[in-house]
């Protein structure tokens, strides 16, 4: 694994800071540090942390404009942001520029692979441009002046890839193993043959159709089910299923942000966690499926009625009660 020795002396740069929760852990322990962040309402939030935040979207032209004013970085983090952006060659090149020499980069992102083999197609909507392998991330590296140089397995999103990687121009060390090790499991897999993504769209239908007949079966049994969770595959999930309020008629979260809210296309309401104490379901649809088992546990209370949790991806499953 890449080990940066960072100190008082050096600085780190995260571009997609959000609302600086990681970067306030860099503060504290004494780095001098700032991100980029354009999004204005995060942005205000990190600022009110005491982080200096540059609220700009990031590529060459601000990589440029920081290297002039002597702002390159030791280490540059970009978590769960490379498949957000338009231009990916521009971002990494961009990247490359903002790194001191023998400086190291770190991206965070959903694994491709496990996008495909296991079924998560809720996780591909309108944010993310890209779909990302190491195969695919070594390459646009190359072409913009980075060299990976290690990869780590992550349990967040439904299974994530860490990639370390250094300017083209640093010096040679060796590739940890497991970069070589991972692209020797992704070409086995068959990420370069389309007939590794051919069988998605049938497996998509089916969640769609389980998913379909077991709300149509419970409005028939006259069950009561709402959902947890107003996340974003949530919405591509219920929009590909063409789930209305009709069969689901409402979605319970903990952020007020979205309390009194529709979801956009199924226009299902979205309501504070109290609606599930109040009305008692019968079932619960946990749409952010990726963070299942935490969600089971804040949500433990409701077995107190004899309700069921259910999962639709990657393919239905009723707690308690194996598939619907």
């Amino acid at each position: 694994m890449v080990r940066c020795r960072l100190g008082p002396d050096s600085l780190v740069a995260e571009i997609a800071a959000n609302d600086g929760y990681l970067l306030q852990y860099v503060k504290a322990a004494g780095i001098p540090c700032y991100g980029i962040e354009p999004t204005a309402n995060t942005a205000a939030a990190a600022r009110a942390r005491g982080l200096e935040i540059i609220g700009e979207f990031f590529g060459v032209g601000l990589a440029t404009r920081l290297v002039r004013e002597g702002r390159q970085a030791d280490l540059v983090v970009a978590n769960n942001v490379l498949a957000h952006v338009p231009d990916i060659n521009d971002f990494v090149a961009g990247i490359a520029l903002l790194l001191k020499p023998g400086a190291t980069a770190t991206f965070e992102f959903p694994h491709l692979v496990r996008l495909v083999a296991e079924n998560q197609f809720d996780t591909i909507y309108h944010e993310h441009f890209s779909y990302l392998s190491l195969t695919a991330v070594v390459r646009i590296c190359a072409a913009n002046g980075l060299r990976v140089v290690d990869v780590e397995q992550l349990p967040s999103h439904g299974g994530s890839l860490r990639v370390h990687a250094v300017r083209g121009d640093a010096p040679d060390p060796a590739a940890d193993s497991r970069v070589d090790r991972m692209l020797a499991f992704e070409r086995d897999a068959g990420v370069c043959d389309p007939k590794f993504y051919r069988g998605l769209q049938g497996r998509a239908e089916r969640v769609k159709d389980d998913l379909l007949y077991f709300l149509i079966d419970a409005k028939r049994a006259g069950s009561r089910v709402g959902a947890y969770g107003a996340a974003a595959k949530g919405n591509t999930l219920l929009n590909f299923a063409g789930i209305r309020s009709d069969l689901l008629s409402w979605v319970a979260d903990r952020n007020p942000a979205k309390q009194g809210q529709f979801l956009p296309g199924s226009r299902i309401p979205v309501v504070a966690e109290t609606r599930i104490r109040e009305e008692r379901p019968d079932y619960l649809v946990v749409l952010p499926w990726n963070l299942y088992d935490e969600i089971e546990q804040q949500l433990d209370y409701v077995a107190q009625w004899g309700c069921r949790l259910v999962r639709a991806v990657p393919g239905l499953a009723v707690a308690g009660g194996g598939a619907g």
